[in-house]
């Protein structure tokens, strides 16, 4: 598994927006599109909710790869 560490600049980034700004996908519209896929998880749960607030201490999964937000 792919392990990449992403050091949060304010209070929360969107979840679409994550995924973007670590370079798994090429837009925020593509994020949201994986997002609606089914395909990632936050906290080792599901989560569909495309604009999902992400913070510090939190985990996305995608695949095989891992997210640890900081």
């Amino acid at each position: 598994m792919q392990n990449i560490d992403f050091d949060l600049t304010a209070e929360f980034v969107e979840l679409n927006q994550l995924m973007k700004l670590v370079g798994l996908v090429d837009s925020g519209g593509a994020g949201k599109n994986m997002v609606a896929s089914g395909a990632v998880s936050v906290d080792g749960k599901q989560e569909l909710r495309k604009t999902a607030k992400i913070r510090s201490g939190q985990t996305v999964t995608v695949g095989d790869v891992r997210i640890r937000v900081r």
